[in-house]
């Protein structure tokens, strides 16, 4: 993945069978879709991959259990599916999962019991595993500091779990493998007609030299997920409201606050709301939220209300009660949800099933969905886009293709933090090998070294300290201060692998720490003990 090879395609070739707009999950998997199918493909992202909600998820990969409470079966059986598919495809990311619901009724622990054995029958022989009842030793045995007052049960059950950004830089990857092409930081800013009022692609700017490119495109492909609305706006100014974002925040505590390799869910909060306590790289995530806002953003801030909520409701059921100043990071992710026709129906109750749209213009859009689902989501959109204009009808491929990276499930190893690198590990520690100061870590406090930053730079389209820290090895995800500690170091290597002057390196610093502190809940100084 070298960004000025990609750039240089874009010259290169004449007409592209799909132009598809947006890097995130939805984009990633139409663009893959298209090129294994053996069309011509680019993908342009105006940001960096996953910079928005494909980043800031809960990081599952689930059916759903609170849709199967719904009675939404055929969504719950859809995304088992698809998890199912994932989990050999991209083995070295998305991994099995225990959850345990704890029971404070005597009734609890038969009622989740039943209902999660619907979960497991729909699976079927994607199933993950066997759910079981617990009782309250055994429950606080595998979840050490769950609260113990009043507890009755505990209901385990298995679900996936990933890590979201990790999977969208190995879909970019992918592609690129394929004979596509996938671009960040190319913002598309304008639709080429035709005097029929057909599009035949796009005007796309650089977002670091400024350079504009007319890319023609048979078809262009709307997958931005909750800016659709913008593109369609570009489309048409008078094609009404698709998409409406419903923001969902989440709080990573120390894993002191979890103790256990398996994750806590909580099927009802005082409003109604499923919060999970999920161990992630060594921390506990806890999440999520869904409050409905009028505009998306690329950086949405936590509410103050919504942080409130996910610590009081974690208080509830951690016997260690955390504070706002146990959270490491706090950040806020908004889910691309289809409109509902009943404005004033609430956002957990709207539908997380993907929609495809065409529009008279030929632009196709895929709105709705979620991370899980994302290969479904594509299928569905290519296979609409081939019926929309008649281009040679071939079937998906990839129900069964390897994502860059994968390995075989039992040569994952967990207790290395390189496992979502899966394949590449080798090399990231031949990197290591080859200089002393590759082999350094960029913070004391976590394991990240030196090695992954050239590695992010040379190979994974790396361009800002953003773009390392928060989606290459995810410490601004982790530990916000940790993060904003290494933005110094990270930017001087960038500066030098890309021979750039000391003063770019000075704004990207900067420019990082300004945004992270908006992962803080309480205000940062400086640590003054770093090498």
């Amino acid at each position: 993945m070298k960004r000025s090879e990609e750039l240089n395609k874009l010259t290169q070739v004449q007409e592209w069978d799909f132009i598809i707009i947006g890097g995130g999950a939805s984009g990633l998997g139409s663009a893959l879709d298209a090129t294994s199918r053996g069309f011509k493909t680019l993908l342009l992202e105006s940001h960096d991959f996953a910079k928005a909600t494909s980043s800031r998820s809960t990081k599952l990969v689930h059916g759903g259990v609170r849709y199967l409470a719904q009675g939404d079966v055929g969504l719950v059986k859809e995304a088992l599916k698809e998890r199912g598919l994932l989990a050999k495809n991209a083995a070295h990311i998305v991994k099995n999962q225990s959850f345990i619901i704890p029971n404070y009724t005597w009734w609890g622990g038969i009622y989740y019991k039943i209902g999660l054995s619907i979960y497991d029958f729909l699976a079927g022989k994607l199933s993950l595993g066997k759910t079981q009842y617990i009782n309250k030793a055994k429950t606080i045995e595998k979840l050490p500091t769950i609260e113990q007052k009043n507890l009755a049960s505990g209901v385990v059950y298995q679900d996936g779990q990933f890590d979201d950004a990790r999977l969208a830089i190995n879909l970019g990857q992918t592609i690129i493998e394929k004979g596509g092409s996938a671009i960040n930081y190319l913002k598309v800013i304008n639709l080429l007609k035709n005097d029929s009022n057909k599009i035949t692609g796009v005007v796309a700017e650089d977002q670091f030299s400024k350079k504009q490119y007319e890319i023609r495109g048979k078809v262009v492909i709307n997958a931005t997920g909750v800016f659709t609305n913008e593109i369609l706006n570009m489309n048409n100014p008078k094609h009404g409201k698709f998409v409406v974002p419903s923001q969902g925040i989440h709080l990573v505590l120390d894993k002191s606050f979890l103790k256990s390799d398996e994750a806590i869910m909580i099927p009802k909060t005082s409003d109604g709301r499923v919060l999970f306590v999920v161990p992630w790289h060594d921390r506990a995530l806890v999440g999520t939220t869904d409050t409905l806002l009028d505009d998306p953003s690329f950086e949405p801030h936590a509410l103050e209300s919504e942080i409130e909520f996910v610590l009081n409701t974690a208080r509830q059921y951690l016997s260690k009660k955390p504070t706002r100043e146990d959270v490491k990071s706090v950040f806020a992710g908004l889910r691309p949800l289809a409109a509902p026709k009943d404005e004033g129906k609430n956002t957990k109750e709207v539908s997380r099933s993907h929609k495809v749209i065409t529009s008279d213009t030929g632009l196709v859009s895929i709105i709705g969905g979620k991370w899980t689902t994302y290969r479904k989501m594509a299928e569905d959109t290519i296979d609409k886009a081939i019926q929309i204009h008649k281009l040679p009808s071939t079937p998906t491929k990839t129900e069964r293709l390897s994502i860059h990276g994968n390995i075989k499930p039992e040569e994952v190893d967990r207790s290395n933090h390189l496992y979502v690198y899966g394949s590449d590990i080798p090399a990231i520690k031949n990197l290591q090998s080859s200089n002393p100061e590759y082999s350094k870590k960029i913070h004391p406090d976590h394991p990240f070294t030196v090695a992954e930053i050239i590695w992010a730079i040379r190979h994974e389209m790396a361009e800002t300290v953003e773009d390392i820290l928060a989606r290459r090895v995810r410490l601004l995800f982790l530990d916000a201060r940790a993060a904003i500690d290494s933005a110094h170091k990270v930017a001087a290597i960038i500066a030098e692998e890309r021979q750039l002057p000391q003063e770019w390196a000075q704004e990207q610093e900067k420019e990082f720490i300004e945004l992270a502190k908006g992962y803080l809940l309480t205000p940062y100084s400086p640590n003054t003990n770093l090498n």
